[in-house]
């Protein structure tokens, strides 16, 4: 299953202040996300995000919502986005069909939507390098029960190539560049 942009919705899952310290690699989720984000953006890939109960555990890092200029923002209480009528219903409606799912806590929250997500019928796309957990145990036996229920794997870079899909346009020329700074160089200011 090849990823197209035009059926792709990027899925940004509780990456919350209150929650981001205690993440194992919590740098390396935001600048991920961050960055598919913005590749997203620019390829017209709906960016949705969710907040845990922002109440209790803070707003979304204001790091990777900085440089968006459009995304939305769902706020829940089930640990599940698909649990929210008003999201799966929104959802539905979008006819997107890939979701490209990652954020915090991998065991939890994004496990828990990835399942929903799969239950209903959509692709899903597991961003391995932007899903964690404070334990890395949880964050990869989370990646291997939502791939055994039928999610993909995959890196950013392999999300934005597959969105790119071709080399001879401006897009990709602008985006190689940064695919070519290693992963520490990375920035949130990608376009």
């Amino acid at each position: 299953m090849r990823l197209y942009r035009e059926k792709s919705l990027l899925l940004i899952v509780d990456l919350q202040t209150g929650l981001l310290p205690v993440i194992d690699g919590e740098q390396q989720v935001i600048t991920e996300a961050g960055w598919l984000a913005q590749v997203a953006e620019r390829l017209d890939v709906p960016v949705w995000i969710t907040e845990q109960l922002p109440e209790k555990l803070g707003k979304t890092a204001p790091t990777l919502l900085q440089p968006l200029t459009e995304y939305r923002c769902w706020q829940k209480q089930h640990f599940s986005a698909m649990e929210d009528t008003v999201f799966s219903q929104a959802l539905s409606a979008s006819t997107k069909q890939q979701i490209v799912i990652c954020g915090a806590e991998a065991h939890i929250c994004v496990l828990q939507s990835a399942l929903g997500l799969l239950e209903a019928g959509y692709q899903v796309y597991w961003l391995s390098e932007a899903t964690a957990s404070r334990r890395r145990e949880e964050a990869t036996l989370a990646r291997e029960r939502a791939c055994q229920q039928g999610a993909i794997s995959v890196s950013a870079d392999m999300v934005a190539y597959e969105w790119l899909r071709q080399c001879d346009t401006a897009l990709f020329k602008e985006a190689h560049q940064q695919f070519l700074k290693p992963r520490s160089a990375r920035t949130l200011t990608f376009f």
